[in-house]
C-alpha cells in the first residue's frame, strides 16, 4: 500500500537564478522558477511534488571557496546547477547584475560562449563574509541554450 499525503498544498514554484548568454554573447542573470511539478509517489512512498528535468549524463562536483576568495572573469565549465550548502557567495554577470546567495539557494550557470567585452567574459564570483562557501555543482553534459528560464 502506498503512503498518503493528507495536505499536499498548492503546486510549488521554487525560485532559482539563471546566468545565461544573449545573442550578442553577453552574460545576464534573471530570476526564474521551477514550476512543472507533478504530485506522485516513488515506490511505496506518499505522493510528493516532483519536477524531473531532462535526464542525461552529469558530473557532481563539490567546492569549498575560502573566505575572501574571488574568481575573476571566467565561464562555467558546462551548464550546471550550483547549490549553496553553507556560507554565502556572489555572482556578477557581464551586464553588471550581482546575485548573492546563501544556504539552500541555487542557480543555473549557463554562460558558455560569451564574447569578451571590455575585459569581461562570463562572470565573476566570490565569497561573502569571513566564512568559506561550500557549493555542490551538477554539471550537465548538454549544449548550452541562450534562452533565459528555459528550465521550468
Amino acid at each position: 500500500m502506498s503512503g498518503t499525503t493528507s495536505h499536499p498544498g498548492a503546486k510549488p514554484s521554487v525560485p532559482y537564478s539563471h546566468l545565461y548568454v544573449d545573442a550578442q554573447g553577453v552574460s545576464h542573470q534573471t530570476d526564474c522558477a521551477l514550476t512543472q511539478y507533478e504530485l506522485k509517489g516513488i515506490g511505496a512512498s506518499a505522493p510528493q511534488w516532483i519536477n524531473a528535468l531532462a535526464r542525461g549524463e552529469a558530473t557532481v562536483v563539490f567546492t569549498v571557496q575560502p573566505a575572501g576568495w574571488v574568481g575573476e572573469w571566467h565561464e562555467n565549465p558546462a551548464p550546471q546547477w550550483i547549490v549553496v550548502l553553507s556560507g554565502r557567495w556572489w555572482v556578477e554577470s557581464m551586464d553588471g547584475t550581482r546575485v548573492e546567495q546563501g544556504p539552500g539557494e541555487f542557480s543555473f550557470g549557463e554562460d558558455q560562449g560569451c564574447v569578451e567585452t571590455g575585459g569581461k567574459k562570463g562572470h565573476r564570483s566570490g565569497t561573502i563574509g569571513d566564512q568559506p562557501c561550500c557549493l555542490m555543482t551538477v554539471q550537465c553534459h548538454v549544449p548550452p541554450e541562450r534562452v533565459p528560464c528555459h528550465l521550468t
